[in-house]
């Protein structure tokens, strides 16, 4: 029954997507983060929906007469920057089969982030992308935090197989970026009875990440509940419910969760924590031999290892977004990274500041600021994650300059509509123009 419902669902969205192309980002948003597919248990499990939906969305586009425009400016030159050298650096891949598998997935995600940048102009679209992501997301947050509740958080949370976030470390940190954008959402909803549901769902939501035993996920909470807190223009009553709300959740858990948490103090003991500062130790070294191309997509393998990493025998994956660029991608790679990282958080700090001049921009204000707080999240959480490919990350990039045109937008607007009427000659006066549609 769950294949044939989803099957129904995706087919039946189809058409719409055909005359209304921002609808398929919706839907790939759908099955790109809540993975209802992974859910299933028949032939649903495997089929390519998201290929699908994608490509019915590339030809609503084509026959789409909506205009269309992307949103210029200097981030989004970093971030095409960035694509362009992740195809350089594929080229020169030392290993060639396994950096197009990889390839291959990063430019399909890439692809559709652009498509979103395209398409989702406007308060409500720009909401209801925030809502789909929040909602898929969430689910597992919910679903989580009602197994952690029921076991004493006495086991692990995990996301859905064959995903991005299938891994409980990835699932953690997915869950810390989506909290500030499920907060958006219950701030923004009309009804009591939503905001209370969503209220519970994202203390739900804390319970699960918690239960993931990310020791990533857990340094990103904290370094996001302190941003919040600076931000704040209530800091009492923030640094008030922070101070009561995370240790109600940390007394909950089990000894084996504070054991755990505990030996990120005592690293040096760990040998996970080993493992991983001998993988960075690899990217290092590789990107020293190769400075300007790295080694390409996929190269932290088992073969090349044995050439730079300090313990060869010693095989970890990259478990951080800033080694894994370095690695993969060189010195260039993880510059343009950083650099897109910080024009984002800069962007979404000018949306804030300008959002101030009117009430109707309100909702923009409120959303880059939690937008600014996911990206803290990923920011601490991924220096011990290896997800610099992972979609949620460039979605938020996608949300943030559109935010920013938006809000330029509607500004230049009113200022058309507010000047000053200039008069030609004695008794006669020219209208204002009418605002850029």
């Amino acid at each position: 029954m769950r294949d044939l419902a989803i099957v129904l669902i995706v087919c039946g969205s189809l058409p719409f997507i055909l005359v209304r192309p921002w609808i398929g980002v919706l839907v790939w948003a759908w099955l790109g983060y809540m993975n209802p597919h992974r859910l299933a248990w028949g032939f649903a499990y495997n089929f390519p929906f998201a290929e699908i939906v994608a490509l019915v969305t590339m030809c609503g586009i084509l026959f789409s007469r909506e205009k269309k425009r992307l949103p210029w400016s200097f981030t989004l030159f970093l971030w095409l920057a960035l694509i362009a050298w992740m195809n350089v650096t594929t080229v020169f891949a030392l290993d060639p089969v396994s950096a197009d598998v990889e390839w291959d997935r990063t430019m399909k995600i890439q692809l559709i982030s652009l498509v979103t940048l395209l398409l989702m102009h406007g308060r409500d679209r720009i909401n209801w992308l925030v809502i789909v992501i929040a909602l898929s997301l969430g689910f597992f947050g919910v679903k989580g935090g009602i197994f952690t509740i029921l076991t004493g958080g006495g086991e692990r949370v995990y996301g859905p197989p064959g995903s991005f976030i299938e891994d409980n470390n990835a699932l953690g940190l997915a869950l810390v970026m989506t909290l500030p954008l499920m907060w958006y959402v219950q701030l923004r909803v009309p009804k009591p009875i939503y905001r209370w549901a969503i209220l519970g769902a994202i203390g739900l939501t804390a319970f699960a990440i918690l239960s993931t035993q990310s020791r990533g996920a857990f340094l990103a909470i904290v370094a996001m509940s302190a941003f919040l807190w600076f931000k704040s223009p209530k800091k009492f009553w923030t640094g008030l419910l922070i101070v009561i709300t995370l240790p109600l959740l940390f007394a909950f858990m089990p000894s084996s969760w504070h054991e755990r948490m505990g030996t990120i103090e005592d690293y040096q003991e760990d040998g996970s924590a080993l493992g991983r500062i001998n993988a960075w130790w690899f990217a290092y070294n590789l990107a020293k031999d190769h400075p300007l191309v790295g080694g390409g997509f996929d190269t932290f393998n088992e073969e090349l290892f044995q050439r730079y990493a300090p313990d060869p025998d010693n095989f970890h994956d990259a478990h951080s977004i800033y080694f894994e660029m370095l690695g993969e991608h060189g010195f260039v790679g993880l510059f343009l990274f950083l650099a897109l990282a910080a024009a984002v958080f800069a962007s979404a700090q000018r949306v804030i500041r300008r959002a101030r001049a009117g009430p109707e921009l309100a909702w923009a204000r409120d959303l880059a600021g939690m937008v600014q707080t996911s990206l803290i999240g990923y920011a601490v959480g991924g220096a011990f994650l290896g997800l610099a490919y992972f979609d949620l990350y460039y979605h938020l990039v996608a949300i943030v300059l559109l935010l920013r045109s938006h809000v330029d937008d509607v500004l230049a607007a009113t200022a058309q509509l507010e000047a000053p009427v200039r008069p030609l000659h004695a008794g006669s006066v020219v209208a204002p123009m009418p605002p850029r549609q």
